[in-house]
């Protein structure tokens, strides 16, 4: 069994160079801590255990933290959710998970922190990217987990040929030349409007990608999603920018895998004008996509039609 884990009320230290808006956030957190390979799993929660709701946890995507969810913490919590956001193992302020280096090295330390966080309550799981991929990983492995299950721009679902986009490489380079790699990767995989990339977005991509210990993660491109997700037996949603770049004109495909090889699917919501950091980018039609499958996913599936009707 893990051991109990710690909780520090209070700003949970940023580090330098942090945009102000994270600041201000993280300081409205509390920092709990569970066992990661050699050191810890850190955990960000945000308001208080709201009665008869389980908890909320945002799993960010690669090469991010929990600032991936900067956009959409205050308001998750204003709408009557206490708010988890953990730094995945290998990212942010979390150690490297035990063994090995992909999205399935990341299952058993969450599995454990949760246990340690909640004991037996299943929380509602919402992840994104890479962090869709985990979530799929985790609860098929480990269904009891969660209420239900959103999935929000993830890859691995097997309906792309090929890759749709090619990152440059960064950490080689002389710093005055580094800036400009990271808006051409934000310009080609994270975000449609390219006026964004400035500014908070810009900041926070840096100030995670830096601290990312797992860059050679391959499971992505392959159909390791769908060949999950059969496992996974609560509801599950779906959300997806129209124009994510993950997809391009594959996303028509996506409706259709997800249906194959979810038992119990609910539905795919695409939000128009939004890339693949579809949260960041359109917050307010993502909150809204949000809320109403946590309230659908909350309710049993309903029963199907008698033959005849």
């Amino acid at each position: 069994m893990p051991s109990a884990p710690a909780a520090h009320p209070g700003p949970a230290g940023a580090p330098d160079g942090t945009p102000p808006e994270v600041r201000r956030l993280q300081a409205l957190a509390t920092r709990h801590t569970t066992p990661c390979g050699d050191g810890d799993l850190v955990w960000h929660a945000w308001g208080p255990v709201v009665p008869g709701q389980p908890p909320l946890v945002l799993l960010h995507g690669g090469s991010g933290s929990w600032t991936h969810w900067v956009r959409n913490i205050e308001d998750l919590v204003a709408a009557g959710h206490q708010v988890w956001v953990p730094d995945l193992p290998g990212f942010g302020e979390s150690a490297l998970p035990p063994a090995g280096a992909d999205a399935d090295a990341l299952v058993e330390p969450l599995c454990e922190g949760m246990r340690a966080l909640w004991g037996p309550q299943p929380c509602d799981l919402v992840g994104f990217s890479f962090g869709g991929m985990v979530a799929g990983l985790l609860l098929a492995d480990h269904p009891e987990l969660a209420r239900q299950l959103v999935i929000v721009g993830a890859p691995a679902m097997g309906v792309v040929p090929h890759r749709q986009f090619e990152l440059k490489g960064w950490r080689h380079l002389p710093a005055d030349q580094q800036p400009q790699v990271h808006r051409h990767n934000l310009a080609v995989l994270m975000l449609q409007d390219p006026a964004l990339i400035e500014g908070l977005a810009l900041g926070l991509h840096v100030a995670n990608v830096v601290r990312d210990r797992m860059p050679r993660r391959r499971l992505a491109h392959t159909d390791i999603l769908a060949r999950s997700l059969p496992r996974v037996t609560c509801p599950v949603h779906a959300i997806y920018g129209r124009n994510d770049a993950l997809y391009k004109r594959w996303i028509v495909e996506l409706e259709a895998a997800f249906r194959a090889v979810v038992p119990d699917f609910r539905g795919l919501d695409f939000i128009p004008e939004a890339g693949h950091w579809v949260q960041f980018e359109q917050p307010r039609p993502f909150m809204a996509a949000l809320l109403a499958a946590l309230v659908d996913g909350a309710q049993p599936a309903a029963a199907p039609l008698a033959a005849g009707r």
